[in-house]
């Protein structure tokens, strides 16, 4: 928002007071003779009233400059408003700035898009914990900086996402698949989050190969897409939006082999990444692959052409054994972080 420059107002100046030329002269008497003294009283009056004029006059000047001061400057009724900022704010540059406020600006459009059958549309909703409306605010910058940095700050492709992300959260009914209650024999072993990284991000687990039941996993593919987004969702909760906002994730492949990928499987993942892509923008500080055998890591391939060259930039595929892991985690992880099944120092889930 820019401030509207306020003009200074235009002040007329007083009309001087009259020069003695404008006075009326006084007027002389005619000749009389000498004889008569009285007369030449009269001639002597008139110098007399000429100094009286002058001083006059000389006594108005120091008034003029008071009259002509002009008046105090209004004050400015669209001072730039002050963007609230915190740690992750301040690191924004001009470029997102600009599609932050802009695309703030547009979330009236983008809630009554997101909610045609609200009437009145709302003027705020709830992201992740954050309230998102008009009115500035840190974390919700935060937010809105995600999408328009998915969308490599086009405002209008960051909108249509963050509007998409709106519907499919409504359509999902959210908040019935955060108080879902899943398997825990099955599903219970599949997610885990442990230590924090070197810059305070949270560290989530995911073990393909800790339930060798693969259909108990993915016979039902939405069963395992609404726990999948749980365990997302959960995993975000560790998220601030103050000093942290993404989180490092750990794929962990062992047990898992060639021929246990089936239709499902295949199913389960390529939907599964195309709502993280979709839904759930820059939320990646980092993605290992670890244990992926040789065979496998075709997976990789297969899916890159859907991920971002931005998403792909920070993903790394690593071998199997504890040493060959934990010399490429320990560059992000501290030992101290890092479990022992990974080549770290920390008891972790190694008994589970």
């Amino acid at each position: 928002m820019s401030a509207e420059n306020t003009e200074p107002v235009a002040v007329s100046q007083p009309a001087p007071d009259a020069a003695p030329a404008a006075v009326a002269p006084t007027p002389q008497p005619e000749a009389q003779p000498a004889t008569e003294p009285a007369a030449s009283s009269a001639p002597e009056a008139a110098p007399a009233a000429a100094p009286a004029v002058t001083e006059e006059k000389e006594e108005a000047k120091p008034e003029e400059p008071v009259a002509a001061e002009p008046e105090a400057p209004t004050e400015k009724k669209d001072e730039p408003v002050e963007e609230p900022q915190n740690a992750l704010t301040k690191k924004f540059t001009d470029a997102e700035w600009k599609a932050v406020k802009e695309l703030r600006a547009k979330l009236p459009e983008v809630f009554a898009k997101a909610y045609p059958d609200a009437s009145p549309a709302p003027t705020s909703i709830t992201l992740w914990g954050v309230p998102l409306s008009t009115e500035p605010h840190a974390k919700a910058s935060v937010i809105l900086a995600k999408f328009a940095r998915a969308r490599n700050l086009d405002v209008a492709q960051a909108e249509e996402m963050l509007v998409a992300t709106l519907r499919w959260r409504d359509e999902i009914k959210i908040d019935e698949v955060l108080k879902e209650e899943f398997d825990a024999d099955v599903f219970g072993k599949l997610g885990k989050v442990f230590g924090k990284d070197k810059e305070g991000h949270p560290v989530t687990y995911n073990l393909y190969g800790a339930v060798k039941d693969m259909k108990a996993v993915f016979g039902d593919v939405q069963q395992f897409i609404r726990w999948r987004v749980q365990f997302m969702e959960q995993s975000i909760e560790l998220l601030d939006f103050e000093t942290v906002d993404q989180m490092v994730q750990i794929h962990d492949y062992e047990g898992v082999s060639i021929t246990q990928r089936d239709a499902s499987q295949k199913a389960a993942a390529k939907e599964a990444t195309s709502i993280f892509q979709n839904h759930y923008p820059e939320f990646l500080s980092r993605k290992f692959f670890i244990n992926v055998p040789t065979l496998l890591t075709w997976i990789f391939w297969l899916f890159k052409p859907l991920i971002s060259a931005a998403t792909l930039a920070k993903m790394s595929v690593v071998g199997s054994g504890a040493k060959t892991i934990g010399a490429e985690l320990s560059q992000v992880i501290d030992v101290k972080e890092l479990p022992k099944r990974y080549g770290g120092e920390a008891e972790g889930f190694a008994s589970d």
